[in-house]
């Protein structure tokens, strides 16, 4: 089978299989009809930021990916290929998130132009990071096929490295698993470098590695420095600090689409790896109810963001607290409104809303049969 270029496709939020196979620009937003709304739009969001954005997914072809995630409501698929990724919030030079603007048309600002125009009124307390960027990079993937076995450097790798190397942590919640479907994470405690040298190159280098069988609702903490793959079967909901670098050090014989085998980068990665480190399980969501209409089930916590899960049985009034907030639905459906708007943000599976700082309360409504939901902070 042919494998489509890894080439990043945007897709207009909220448009269906039907429309994308019929649009004349394929993936690209709608640029020709009411322009003038969508300038408003524009301009109004400038000023006011007045509402939780969505933005356009960017998908990514992959040669371990799959059609899972066009399971989710309003997530459309080119018509062949094997996608990835889904990179939902991005502020990077090579790809960059544009605001969905529901079919208005005209030209929507990318997240950078909004980071420049409000970033203060879009952040709040939390700072961009080093470069000016939006500070955190949100994704779904979808692993038919084993990822490779990798690593992401820490901030004291990434120096060791040098060059453009960036640290980078990253959570994984668990969307999707098929049975048997695994996670590795973190080599076991007693493996040394020379160890992990030898194995290098075949299979049993999994073998070195801490293996959990991945269950729906799970959480995966991924430090820099933490040697891991993904196995086949999962659909994962994945946030990370806004960085790109990741060392392969197998990648089970696989071919890109050039037709040879793919990059390894075991001297980087050997470099940044971390060996002896504790085994860090999976945690699941456990509730606290808070008496306010919701439990609250902290999930993950680094220097850089915390992740919690929210179980919503009434309508429940949360505070950005002054810094931006991230939602994405985890079970179930249901609305996001904000103060003095009678606009409805639908939360559904798949669909991920950024609140701006400066919006403070807003609310949420989840339909019959409750709604549970992904809530990211950013940690100043």
């Amino acid at each position: 089978m042919s494998i489509v270029p890894a080439t990043p496709l945007r897709v207009p939020t909220g448009t269906t299989r039907e429309q994308w196979s019929k649009s004349p620009r394929g993936c690209q937003p709608s640029q020709a009809e009411h322009g003038a709304r969508a300038r408003r739009l524009v301009r109004r969001l400038s000023a006011e930021l007045d509402q939780p954005l969505r933005f356009d997914r960017i998908l990514l072809n992959k040669v371990w990916g799959g059609r899972e995630l066009e399971r989710c409501p309003g997530f459309p698929l080119p018509l062949v290929g094997p996608v990835g990724e889904s990179w939902e919030l991005v502020d990077r030079d090579d790809h960059n998130s544009v605001l969905a603007t529901n079919g208005a048309g005209g030209r929507a600002p990318t997240l950078r132009e909004i980071m420049k125009r409000s970033g203060e009124r879009l952040l709040g307390k939390a700072p961009a990071d080093a470069h000016g960027r939006f500070p955190l990079l949100v994704k779904h993937l979808d692993a038919r096929q084993p990822l490779s076995v990798q690593v992401h450097p820490d901030e004291a790798g990434a120096r060791r490295v040098g060059g453009d190397s960036e640290s980078k942590c990253e959570a994984a919640i668990v969307l999707a698993a098929d049975p048997g479907a695994l996670i590795y994470a973190g080599l076991k405690p007693e493996v040394t470098p020379a160890q992990l040298r030898a194995a290098l190159g075949g299979p049993d280098l999994l073998g070195l590695l801490n293996a959990y069988e991945a269950r729906p609702g799970q959480c995966y903490l991924i430090p820099g420095g933490t040697v891991h793959a993904h196995g086949a079967g999962l659909v994962l909901f994945e946030v990370q600090q806004n960085s790109d670098t990741t060392y392969r050090l197998w990648d089970f014989g696989r071919v890109g689409d050039d037709g040879k085998p793919r990059a390894v980068h075991v001297e980087q990665a050997l470099a940044v790896a971390q060996f002896g480190a504790p085994e860090r399980a999976p945690l699941e969501p456990r509730y606290d109810d808070t008496g306010r209409g919701h439990g609250r089930a902290p999930l993950a916590r680094t220097q850089s963001f915390a992740l919690n899960a929210l179980a919503i049985h009434a309508t429940t009034r949360l505070s950005t607290n002054g810094q931006f907030q991230i939602y994405s639905a985890l079970r179930g459906s249901g609305r996001l409104t904000v103060r003095g708007s009678s606009a409805a943000c639908a939360l559904r599976p798949g669909d991920v809303w950024l609140v701006p700082a400066a919006l403070d309360y807003h609310y949420v409504e989840p339909d019959t049969g409750g709604l549970e939901l992904i809530q990211v902070l950013y940690r100043a």
